[in-house]
């Protein structure tokens, strides 16, 4: 069964945004569910899926 939490999320699907730990990378968000964001790296589908928390990404910078 799948659980998708309330849509309490700052960042939707689809927006791009960085990590903490590698702000050079520009990811964009797939999915969130269980208040975990699920993002791709922008340029590269070959590689994995990145799952992060809230407070590990930074905000976009039009936001």
């Amino acid at each position: 069964m799948s659980y998708r939490a309330p849509a309490d999320n700052i960042y939707k699907e689809g927006t791009f945004i960085t990590a903490k730990e590698d702000p050079d990378v520009q990811l964009v968000i797939t999915k969130y569910m269980q208040r975990i964001y699920y993002c791709a790296v922008v340029g590269n589908a070959e590689r994995k899926e990145l799952a992060y928390f809230e407070r590990e990404l930074i905000a976009p910078a039009n936001a």
